[in-house]
C-alpha cells in the first residue's frame, strides 16, 4: 500500500495496532522527548506516537513513525525492503535492446517508469494550502517544534523536507536539514558543508542573489524517507520517491516563492535566505548521541506558512542510539546496496550496526577474486559519496553473514594477524565527527578479514585453542592499577579474550600510558584485546561499549598494537594531547523531566 498523505499513513498505523494516542497534557520542550526516548528504545522500536494535548499549540505531534522494521516497510509500501533493491536492480540492469521483441519486452517496464517523474497539480488539488498565512500573520511559535535535549540552544524543526534549486534553477535539491526557530519568523538552515544544499547556498552566496527555499513537514511517507536518501548529484528525491510509491507525487507552485512542493503536506514553510546573512545556530543533541557543536549558518526568512485545515507535526528525535534514524538509515543500507553494486560489483552485502551511528563504520562482504581485492574495495568505498565519510571499514569473504554482528566478532577475534590485515588511511570525515584532531578529516581504519589467497603474504595462524584469562584477574587489576574504576572480561568463545576497563583519567595521554603498562606485564598476557574507556561507562552494557568505541576512535591515534595484541584508547581527549576540537558532551536527560515523565507514565501508554 502506498499513501497520498501523511494522514493516511497514520491511519494504516492505527488500524495495524502500530500507533498509540496519548491524551494527556505533554509539554514540547523536553517531555516529548524523554517519552520517545524511551519508547524507541524499546523491543523493536516500540510503537509512533501521536501526541494530541500539546501545551501551547493546537495542532497534534507525530513521533516515531518510521521506528521499527514493519513501520519503515509499511512506509515504504512494501513487505521487506529488499523488494525496492530488487526493482532498481532490474533497472539498472537493463540491457540494450537489441531486437523488435526485446524492445516490445521494455514497454512495459518503460510505461512504469514514465510515472514517476513528479507532477505539478492546482492549489484547489493541493490540501497543503487549504490554510494560507503571510506577512503578520506568519507565527512559527503556533507550531509545537520540540527542544529535545537540555543543552540544545532552543528549539529545532528536526524533519523538516528542505525544497530549493541551484542557481541557474536547473537542478533541484531535497534534503533534511534542521532548522533552530529563533523567533516567529527565522530560523537557521544547518546544511553541512559536503551536502548539496550547501553547495547550491555557495552559488547564491557568489552571485550575491536572495535563494529561494521552501520546506514541507509531514509529507506522504516515500517522500518524508527519500529526502533522507544519499542520491548522487542532480537526482531528484521526488523522482525516487515516485518510484517507490509507484505513483507519481503531486506538487504544487508556492504562494510567495518559485518553488514546488508536495502538495498534500501537512505544513509549508516558504521564504528566503540572504548569502549575507549568516547567525550562530546550536549547540543540538545530534544522532551521534552528543552535541554537536554550535557555529554560523545561513538564516531562513519565512514569508508564508500554509497548512491543511487540520495538520499534524511530523517530527523525530536523534541521540543516544537506537532511536527512529537507526530504521530510516537502514533503509538506505538496503535500497542503495544495487547502486553501490553498479561500482564495485564484488559487494554481496553490507551492513551499518546500529552502535556505528551510519558513518564509523561499515562491515562489506565481498566475492574475491585476486590479491588485495578487499583493500581496493575498502579504498573505493572511501571516495563514494556518502561512504567517503565512513571511519572504520570491516571487509569479509561473501560465505559470512555481515549482518550477524556476533558471526563478525568471532571471526575478527579468531583470523585477523594484527600486523598483516589492519591498514590505516587519511580522509573527510563527517562534521560530527568530534574523534579526530582537526575536524572535518581524520585516520580511517580497513580491517581485512578475508581469506588469505596466492598471491597474498601469508596470515599468521592463531591457536586454535580459546585462551581463559586465570580466575580473579578483575580483581587483581584493579589492585594493581589505581586509576582503573571497573573492568570487564568479555564472555566470548575466543582465542583472543577482550577485557573492557573503564579508567579514571585525570592528565593527558593516560590512556595510551595504561596499554603501555598493561602490555609489559608478564601477569597479563592472557589478555589479548584491551578496551579503555571512561570511567562513567557501563561496561555491562554491550550496546553503549561499541557506541563509544565507534564514536570516540580516531583510528591511527588511539590504537596500540604489540605483537598479536591490540590496545585501544576511547577515553576522552584535550587540547594536551594534540586534539584541537571542542569535545561535546553526552546527551543527557535532565532528573527533572525524568521524574516528571516517571509520575504520568502509567497513564501516557494506557492506550
Amino acid at each position: 500500500m502506498n499513501y497520498e498523505s501523511l494522514k493516511e499513513f497514520i491511519a494504516r498505523l492505527e488500524s495495524e495496532g502500530e500507533l498509540v494516542r496519548i491524551t494527556e497534557p505533554v509539554s514540547p520542550v523536553l517531555e516529548i522527548t524523554e517519552i520517545t526516548d524511551r519508547v524507541s528504545k524499546s523491543p523493536d522500536g516500540g510503537k509512533a506516537l501521536l501526541f494530541e494535548n500539546v501545551e501551547g499549540s493546537s495542532m497534534p505531534v507525530l513521533i516515531n513513525a518510521f521506528g521499527s522494521w514493519r513501520r519503515i516497510q509499511m512506509a515504504l509500501g512494501v513487505s521487506s525492503l529488499e523488494k525496492i533493491a530488487r526493482e532498481i536492480e532490474r533497472f539498472i540492469k537493463i540491457a540494450p535492446p537489441a531486437t523488435l521483441m526485446d524492445k516490445a519486452k521494455l514497454i512495459p517496464m518503460l510505461l512504469q517508469a514514465s510515472n514517476f517523474p513528479p507532477k505539478t497539480v492546482s492549489a484547489k488539488q493541493a490540501s497543503c494550502q487549504e490554510v494560507v498565512m503571510t506577512g503578520d500573520q506568519v507565527d512559527l511559535s503556533r507550531i509545537p517544534i520540540l527542544q529535545c535535549w537540555p543543552d540544545d540552544a532552543g528549539r529545532f524543526i528536526t524533519y523538516p523536507i528542505v525544497i530549493n534549486r541551484s542557481l541557474d534553477r536547473t537542478i533541484r535539491n531535497v534534503g533534511l536539514y534542521r532548522m533552530q526557530v529563533y523567533d516567529k519568523k527565522t530560523t537557521a538552515m544547518h546544511w553541512h558543508i559536503h551536502k548539496d544544499g550547501a553547495h547550491f547556498f555557495h552559488e547564491y552566496r557568489k552571485a550575491n542573489q536572495r535563494m529561494e527555499v521552501a520546506v514541507a513537514i509531514g509529507a506522504d511517507p516515500a517522500s518524508c524517507y527519500a529526502a533522507s536518501a544519499p542520491l548522487p548529484y542532480g537526482i531528484d528525491e521526488f523522482l525516487l520517491a515516485g518510484f517507490i510509491r509507484k505513483k507519481a507525487v503531486p506538487l504544487v507552485k508556492c504562494k510567495t516563492v518559485d518553488l514546488e512542493v508536495p502538495a498534500h503536506a501537512e505544513i509549508v514553510l516558504e521564504g528566503y535566505i540572504d548569502p549575507a546573512e549568516m547567525r550562530l545556530e546550536g549547540p543540538f543533541g545530534d544522532h551521534t548521541g552528543y552535541y554537536s557543536q554550535d557555529g554560523d549558518y545561513p538564516v531562513f526568512h519565512v514569508t508564508a506558512v500554509t497548512h491543511r485545515k487540520d495538520p499534524v507535526y511530523l517530527t523525530t528525535i536523534v541521540g543516544i542510539p537506537p532511536q527512529e534514524d537507526f530504521y530510516l538509515g537502514k533503509a538506505t543500507e538496503r535500497i542503495f546496496l544495487p547502486l553501490l553494486r553498479t561500482q564495485l560489483p564484488e559487494i554481496v552485502d553490507m551492513n551499518m550496526p546500529l552502535e556505528g551511528v551510519f558513518h564509523n563504520c561499515v562491515i562489506v562482504s565481498i566475492e574475491k577474486r585476486y590479491p588485495m581485492q578487499a583493500r581496493r574495495v575498502m579504498s573505493a568505498l572511501w571516495s563514494l559519496g556518502q561512504m567517503s565519510f565512513v571511519k572504520t571499514i570491516v571487509a569479509v569473504d561473501a560465505g559470512v553473514d555481515v549482518q550477524n554482528e556476533a558471526e563478525v566478532l568471532k571471526l575478527l577475534l579468531s583470523e585477523v594477524d594484527l600486523k598483516r590485515d589492519l591498514f590505516f588511511s587519511e580522509g573527510i570525515l563527517d562534521v560530527l565527527n568530534h574523534a579526530s584532531d582537526q575536524a572535518l578529516y581524520g585516520s580511517k581504519l580497513g580491517v581485512d578479514a578475508t581469506r588469505a589467497i596466492e598471491g597474498e603474504p601469508p596470515r599468521m595462524i592463531l591457536p586454535s585453542k580459546t585462551q581463559t584469562p586465570a580466575p580473579g584477574i578483575t580483581d587483581r587489576i584493579k589492585e594493581k592499577f589505581s586509576e582503573v574504576n571497573s573492568c570487564r572480561l568479555v564472555d566470548i568463545s575466543s582465542c583472543r579474550p577482550i577485557l573492557l576497563v573503564a579508567l579514571n583519567k585525570t592528565g593527558p595521554g593516560q590512556g595510551i600510558q595504561f596499554i603501555q603498562k598493561f602490555f609489559e606485564d608478564d601477569a597479563l598476557q592472557s589478555v589479548s584485546v584491551l578496551l579503555v574507556l571512561e570511567e562513567h561507562v557501563d561496561l555491562d552494557n554491550t550496546s553503549q561499549v561499541l557506541w563509544k568505541l565507534f564514536n570516540n576512535l580516531d583510528p591511527k591515534r588511539d590504537t596500540c598494537i604489540s605483537g598479536q595484541r591490540v590496545g585501544i584508547d576511547v577515553t576522552r581527549k584535550n587540547s594536551e594531547e594534540g586534539y584541537h576540537q571542542d569535545w561535546p558532551e553526552e546527551i543527557v536527560m535532565s532528573s527533572e523531566i525524568i521524574q516528571k515523565v516517571d509520575r504520568k507514565w502509567n497513564d501516557l501508554l494506557k492506550a
